[in-house]
């Protein structure tokens, strides 16, 4: 079996961005609302999603902002787009997936955790994490645990992360922390771009079994010495950016594998939603409903 693991909030921004404005009736933004529902029932649809889950970030704050000052927050997210979170919450429950809504950690932290338990799991085929998110790369197993960008429906596996990035899937937190993440507040290291960063991992794995002394690298990098002169000056820096982009694998998540069976839709649910939304049209999307809704 394939098991379906979505990043929920990564899917809200992309439906905010990509489809039309629409308001309901009471004159809340809620467009993005609705993309996300016939995101997510497309992909239902789909012959093989049986087992699914979806993690929200119910606020963008985590633990990581005590670590950093400058981790990323809520501050500058569109008002519209930030009132649809708690409705995106309400269609992936009215949908019957599981929902993940995280708070301490992210939802990123959901889905490492969540890949980690199900690739253990023998009935397991493959797990399929739903996003283009490069820090989900780290997840990746072989062919086992993958990453799904189901918008341009390419999947990346362990080999893909090396041709995309230049390195194995455990090296990309130490490729963050050198050449940051603008997307999550990390600065990374001051002449440490993509392909430095990416060529001196590929020698040496870690940022701590990076030598110090630029002549015992055993790898040519243009600019070497000025770049282990800032890795030098900025060592520890280094070494916390990478500890903000590794992603957590102890998410106190209470489903197993058996919870993720998706048994249909919640018509009660969906029905009142969709009278939320809007747009009634979108209930007639399922023919599948979950047999114990009331």
């Amino acid at each position: 079996m394939q098991v379906h693991l979505i990043d929920g909030t990564y899917e809200l921004f992309r439906a905010y961005y990509g489809v039309p404005s629409a308001t309901s009736e009471t004159g809340q933004e809620v467009g993005a609302a609705r993309g996300l529902l016939r995101s997510l029932a497309a992909l239902l649809r789909e012959p093989g999603t049986t087992h699914v889950a979806i993690a929200f970030d119910h606020v963008i704050e985590s633990f990581r902002n005590d670590l950093f000052t400058g981790y990323k927050t809520g501050e500058g997210i569109d008002p519209d787009l930030w009132s649809q979170f708690p409705l995106a919450e309400k269609v992936a429950e009215a949908l019957g997936l599981v929902v993940w809504p995280m708070v301490e950690f992210e939802a990123d932290d959901a889905l490492a955790t969540a890949a980690a338990r199900c690739s253990r799991e023998d009935s397991v085929d493959q797990v399929l994490i739903c996003s283009p998110d490069k820090d989900l790369a780290q997840c990746i197993e072989g062919d086992r645990v993958v990453i799904w960008d189901r918008m341009r429906d390419r999947v990346i596996d362990q080999n893909g992360v090396v041709d995309k990035w230049g390195v194995q899937p455990g090296s990309i937190p130490d490729l963050l922390g050198l050449m940051g993440d603008t997307a999550d507040g990390i600065p990374g290291i001051p002449r440490w771009g993509a392909k430095s960063s990416s060529r001196v991992l590929a020698e040496y794995g870690n940022i701590e079994s990076i030598p110090s002394d630029p002549q015992e690298w055993t790898v040519a990098v243009r600019g070497a010495k000025g770049l282990s002169a800032q890795l030098e000056a900025q060592r520890e820096e280094a070494l916390l950016y990478k500890k903000l982009a590794i992603l957590r694998r102890d998410v106190p998540i209470q489903e197993n594998l058996a919870d993720l069976l998706w048994r249909g839709a919640k018509r009660t649910l969906l029905e009142s939603l969709c009278a939320e939304l809007g747009d009634q049209r979108l209930v007639d999307r399922f023919t599948f409903w979950d047999p114990e809704d009331p």
